[in-house]
């Protein structure tokens, strides 16, 4: 008896300790006022850039394409590698994966990444793909959620702390009624706390103001959302929550009041100036506490010039963050967010916009 029992007790043990391998993470991000920490450390510690303080900022990039595949076999070949004519959701995030310690050694701390991706042309009047981490039910896509798990993993190593939108408005159609926006929330959540991550920021939804289909993604309601990630707890531990509106809008109360940090985007913000006002009016809206800006959307370059919307956005005290698409004509090799994406640094604006955050966080 002992002799099979031997074996049984090893076999056991080595489940148990490889399981515990697996979802022992070390990277943990905490906010403590306006300051991002990690792992008990503001972010970009003591670091100033021209006299402007940097310490505590999150810089970051929307690579929300990160586990982006399309359902939609009439739309798939949209997508198509130009040197395979085929589209593969697990090439793409292995090479994101592949390219994120390149991107953390130019400072960048952070990235958006989102459940529904983004609209992989930039900007679309109507989005036919069907690119959803949910079935219409709310429960997760096993391999979605393998793709997410190679993704922040590599975070994790990297002392990255990914910002996890959950709901996009070109596929938040996909999900059929509210019960199953709150329980695609849940089982989210519940994945990340059962695999122990702690280096992640909820991004509710991307621009609660822009076209969702269902009232609890707007912005009158949104808010519960945010609620509901901040009120599920496990050993002492939750996630921190937060949502974003369009280009240049300014939060509201009821999302000002509910997040632990606030999100801005600068797209259609042209002049830099009004990236200042945009934190300050933020600043002043009812319900406000200290607590971090960070713009995790901007299609403004002009990275070169002394002045522009990333060097605004630092000297107003508020994290930046970079959003490049393709634009018409252009090559295969440019835009984060545009299908097929190249992860590398390879164009003109990538490289302008890593140069700077070189010198602005002193990597």
């Amino acid at each position: 008896m002992k002799n099979h029992l031997l074996p049984l007790a090893v076999i056991m043990f080595t489940i148990v300790f490889q399981s515990c391998a697996t979802n022992s993470h070390k990277t943990e991000v905490k906010i403590v006022g306006e300051q991002f920490f990690i792992n008990g450390k503001p972010t970009y510690e003591k670091r100033n850039w021209k006299g402007y303080e940097i310490e505590g900022l999150l810089m970051n990039s929307r690579m929300v394409q990160g586990i982006f595949d399309d359902l939609n076999d009439t739309t798939i070949y949209k997508w198509v590698y130009p040197d395979t004519k085929k589209w593969d959701a697990d090439r793409n995030t292995d090479e994101f994966v592949r390219n994120m310690e390149l991107w953390h050694s130019y400072g960048l701390l952070s990235f958006t990444i989102n459940m529904q991706g983004g609209s992989p042309q930039g900007y679309s009047s109507s989005q036919p793909w069907y690119n959803s981490a949910y079935y219409e039910d709310g429960s997760l896509r096993k391999e979605f959620i393998a793709r997410l798990e190679k993704i922040l993993d590599r975070a994790d190593e990297l002392g990255m702390i990914p910002v996890l939108g959950l709901f996009y408005f070109g596929q938040d159609q996909n999900l059929i009624d509210e019960k199953a926006v709150i329980s695609a929330v849940n089982n989210m959540i519940d994945w990340l706390f059962e695999n122990k991550y702690r280096n992640i920021l909820i991004e509710i939804n991307n621009e609660c103001n822009v076209r969702y289909d269902h009232e609890i993604l707007q912005p009158h309601r949104v808010d519960e959302l945010i609620e509901l990630v901040k009120k599920k707890e496990k050993n002492g531990f939750r996630f921190l929550a937060g949502t974003s509106y369009g280009g240049g809008f300014i939060p509201l109360p009821n999302v000002v009041r509910s997040s632990d940090f606030i999100l801005l985007h600068g797209n259609g913000v042209s002049d830099p100036d009004y990236i200042t006002v945009m934190v300050d009016s933020t600043r002043r809206v009812s319900g406000y506490t200290p607590k971090p800006i960070l713009f995790n959307e901007d299609d403004h370059f002009d990275f070169e010039k002394e002045k522009n919307n990333f060097t605004s956005a630092v000297k107003s005290y508020a994290s930046w963050g970079y959003f490049d698409y393709r634009m018409k004509d252009e090559l295969f090799e440019d835009g984060y967010q545009s299908v097929p994406v190249d992860w590398g640094i390879n164009s003109g604006r990538k490289r302008g916009f890593f140069r700077l955050l070189k010198k602005i966080t002193g990597s």
